[in-house]
């Protein structure tokens, strides 16, 4: 397991400048990059989060594990790990040395099944680094 975790300063129980970001989003892109980081926000007491390079980012503590952006057609759900995340429904990409994404557009029906299971995969997995180095 790799020890080293980037840890960012300033991570909020709940960031304002997050809900500011979603207002400035609206719209379908809005709803799903919403939605999926909502289910984020629920993984666990010790979730934080804060506004990072540009797009909300949710935390285990100061330990980031996942994103969204909105992008002109696409939203953008983004692990930090998500190069070590099992991924049996192959929604992951990216060639990057540990992060990974998938994109969502409106219309095109999402797994949410899969989605939702690597999100509570990557809360666990660095809640796990965190704790246990």
């Amino acid at each position: 397991m790799n020890t080293q975790l980037l840890r960012l300063n300033f991570t909020f129980e709940r960031d304002p400048a997050i809900d500011a970001w979603f207002q400035a989003h609206p719209g379908e892109l809005g709803a799903l990059a919403r939605r999926w980081f909502q289910l984020m926000r629920q993984c666990g007491d010790e979730v934080r989060e804060l506004f990072h390079d540009g797009c909300p980012v949710a935390c285990f503590g100061d330990v980031p594990f996942a994103y969204v952006n909105v992008f002109t057609a696409h939203v953008n759900v983004g692990f930090f790990q998500g190069a070590s995340l099992p991924d049996p429904a192959r929604l992951l990409q990216g060639s990057g040395k540990r992060m990974r994404h998938l994109k969502l557009r409106p219309g095109t029906p999402a797994n949410s099944a899969a989605l939702t299971a690597l999100i509570q995969t990557a809360y666990s997995d660095i809640k796990s680094r965190a704790e246990n180095g």
